[in-house]
C-alpha cells in the first residue's frame, strides 16, 4: 500500500483571583521578554508571542510525564520533526517522503534526503530507529502506540523498516507523535533544557511553566519561516492574557474560555475564530477504588447530572454536549444515547448497590486543564449532593496531578484530553485497554475488540469496531464525557497563514506578519 494541582480547597467557595493565587499561580503579570536558561538568549525581534493556556514544563521529547501533554506538543512540533505529519484529514510526508506496507507486518519508509539537525548533522534511519527504541523503553501516555512494533531498523541511511508483531494499520497516523532527535541524543539530559532536533524552530531559551524562546532555523529543510523567531509566555490569568492581547503585548492567544471570549470580540486590531476542536471533558471513575468498581453506581453517578444545561449555561456556543467517548468530529465516532437526566433512577441504583444513603469521595483536577474548569466541577458536585453524594474538591497543581493520575491515587479525575492525531486509536485505543491501566477498568471483551481495531486498515469495517468500542465504554460509564470544547482563539489582524486546529497544536510555522 502506498501512500505518499493545588491543596485541597476543602469546598469553600473562592473566587477566581483567590483561586488562582492559591495556586501560586499569580494573577497580573508576566515576563512576555524571554527568560533564557543559564544566560540563554530570548526570541529574535520580531518574533511572534503566542500564549497558549497550559504551561510548558519539559521539552524533551520522550519525557513520559509529557508525552501527551498539550503545550509541550505545540512546542515540540516546532523544534522536532516527525517521519509523518497530519494536514486536516489527510496525512501527508514529513522527513519520511513516501511508506509502503509491504505486508502485514512490515513497513518500509523513505527518508528525505538533506534534512539536518540544528547542530549540522545528517537526519538518517539509525537516527530514527534510535527513537523508536528509546520511545518504546520509557513507560508513558504514547505506550500503547508502540507495543505492537517489535522493532525498527536501518537499511541505509534513508530507509528504515518497522517490523510489528501483527498487522497495524495506525502506524503512519501513531508516527506524527514519533519526534526525531540525534541517536546520540536520545537519552542525553540536556534535551530537557537544550533539545537539538531538525524542526524549522530551534530552543534559545527555556524556563520551565514561565517561556519558551525560539529563534528559525535557517538550514531547515522545508524552508526559512518567515517569522524570526516564536516567544511563547505562559500566563496564568486569563484576564491578563486577554489584557495583553488588547494591548498588543501578544499576537496569539488561545484556548479563550467562552465566557471571555467577548471581551476581545470588536476589539480594533484583534481577530477571534472559532473552531469545533479534538479536545473535550472528560471525567473519569477509578474503577479499580470502590464504590466504582460497581457499574451501576457509576451510571447512577451520569444520570445525577443534568449536562445539557450545565454545558449550555457555563459554556453556550463555546462547548457541543458528548455522545460518545470521543468527539464527533475524530475518526472511529459512533454516537451513543445519551444518558438521561434522572436523579431518582440515580437514587435506585445507589439502594441497588447498598449506598442507599450515599457516599463519600473525591474529584481531583488542575486549573488550567481547560476552560471553566472548577466551575464545571462545581456545577457536576452540586448534583451528586442532591442524591446524597459528597464529593471533596481537590484542586492540585499540574505536576501533583500527573503524579496522582499515572498512580491511579484518585477517586475521579476531571480534565481535558485531546485526540492529537484525530484518529480514535489514540484515545480509545490507548487508554481503555485493560493493559494500559489508566482508570483501572478492566475489560477483555474490549480488549479484543480493541485489537482488532489496531489491525485493520483505515476504512469503514475499522470505524465500526472503534464505534463497538465506544458502545462498551460508554455503557459501561467508565467516565462521564460532559462535552467537546469549541476553542477560541485571538489573534493580531496582522497576522497571516494561520489556521486554527482541532487537536489545539497550530502550525505556528506557517504564519507571517504583515
Amino acid at each position: 500500500m502506498r501512500t505518499t494541582g493545588r491543596p485541597d480547597t476543602g469546598g469553600a467557595h473562592v473566587g477566581r483571583r483567590d483561586f488562582l493565587a492559591m495556586a501560586g499561580l499569580g494573577s497580573a503579570s508576566v515576563l512576555l521578554a524571554g527568560c533564557g536558561f543559564g544566560g540563554g538568549g530570548g526570541a529574535p525581534k520580531g518574533a511572534l508571542r503566542a500564549a497558549f493556556g497550559q504551561p510548558v514544563t519539559d521539552l524533551d521529547p520522550y519525557n513520559a510525564a509529557t508525552a501527551v501533554d498539550e503545550a509541550s506538543l505545540i512546542v515540540k512540533r516546532l523544534v522536532f520533526d516527525t517521519l509523518v505529519r497530519r494536514q486536516g484529514d489527510r496525512l501527508v510526508p514529513g522527513l519520511a517522503t513516501g511508506w509502503e506496507r509491504t505486508n502485514d507486518t512490515t513497513w518500509v519508509f523513505t527518508l528525505r534526503r538533506g534534512a539536518r539537525f540544528h547542530d549540522g548533522t545528517p537526519v538518517t534511519a539509525a537516527d530514527v530507529a534510535a527513537c523508536l527504541k528509546r520511545t518504546r523503553a520509557v513507560a508513558s501516555a504514547q505506550t500503547p502506540l508502540w507495543a505492537s512494533v517489535t522493532k525498527a531498523e536501518a537499511r541505509d541511511d534513508h530507509t528504515v523498516v518497522f517490523t510489528t508483531d501483527g498487522p497495524l494499520g495506525s502506524l503512519p497516523v501513531n508516527l506524527t507523535l514519533l519526534f526525531v532527535v540525534p541517536a546520540a541524543r536520545v537519552a542525553d539530559p540536556e534535551q530537557k533544557r537544550r533539545p537539538i532536533g531538525s524542526g524549522p524552530f530551534r530552543v534559545t531559551g527555556f524556563t520551565p511553566s514561565t517561556s519558551v524562546e525560539l529563534a528559525r532555523f535557517d538550514d531547515y529543510w522545508g524552508g526559512r519561516a518567515d517569522l524570526p523567531g516564536i516567544s511563547m509566555p505562559y500566563i496564568a490569568e486569563t484576564s491578563s492574557a486577554i489584557t495583553a492581547l488588547r494591548n498588543g503585548d501578544i499576537d496569539l492567544l488561545w484556548p479563550i474560555p467562552p465566557d471571555q471570549l467577548p471581551e476581545v470580540t470588536g476589539v480594533k486590531g484583534v481577530g477571534v475564530e472559532r473552531i469545533p476542536s479534538w479536545t473535550y471533558y472528560l471525567n473519569w471513575f477509578n474503577c479499580s477504588r470502590r464504590p466504582f468498581t460497581d457499574p451501576n453506581v457509576r451510571r447512577a453517578m451520569c444520570q445525577a447530572v443534568n449536562l445539557p444545561q450545565i454545558v449550555d449555561r457555563l459554556f453556550g456556543r463555546g462547548g457541543q454536549q458528548m455522545r460518545a467517548p470521543i468527539p464527533s468530529t475524530v475518526a472511529g465516532y459512533a454516537a451513543q444515547e445519551p444518558w438521561s437526566y434522572d436523579p431518582a433512577a440515580a437514587k435506585r441504583l445507589l439502594a441497588a448497590a447498598g449506598l442507599g444513603r450515599g457516599f463519600t469521595t473525591s474529584m481531583m483536577w488542575f486549573d488550567a486543564t481547560g476552560p471553566l474548569a472548577r466551575e464545571l466541577a462545581e456545577a457536576m458536585i452540586s448534583s451528586w449532593a442532591d442524591i446524597g453524594v459528597t464529593v471533596r474538591p481537590q484542586s492540585i497543581e499540574k505536576a501533583q496531578w500527573l503524579e496522582r493520575l499515572n498512580s491511579l491515587d484518585w477517586d475521579m479525575n476531571l480534565q481535558t484530553n485531546t485526540v492529537t492525531t484525530g484518529d480514535a486509536a489514540f484515545t480509545v485505543g490507548r487508554l481503555y485497554t485493560s493493559k494500559a491501566h489508566r482508570m483501572g477498568y478492566k475489560n477483555p471483551a474490549l480488549d479484543k475488540i480493541l485489537a482488532s481495531a489496531a489491525a485493520a486498515p483505515y476504512g469503514s469495517d475499522r470505524d465500526a469496531l472503534y464505534g463497538e468500542a465506544c458502545k462498551i465504554i460508554w455503557s459501561d460509564a467508565v467516565g462521564l464525557f460532559p462535552l467537546t470544547l469549541v476553542t477560541g482563539y485571538g489573534r493580531s489582524r496582522r497576522l497571516t497563514g494561520f489556521t486554527p486546529a482541532p487537536n489545539n497544536q497550530p502550525d505556528l510555522a506557517a504564519v507571517r506578519r504583515r
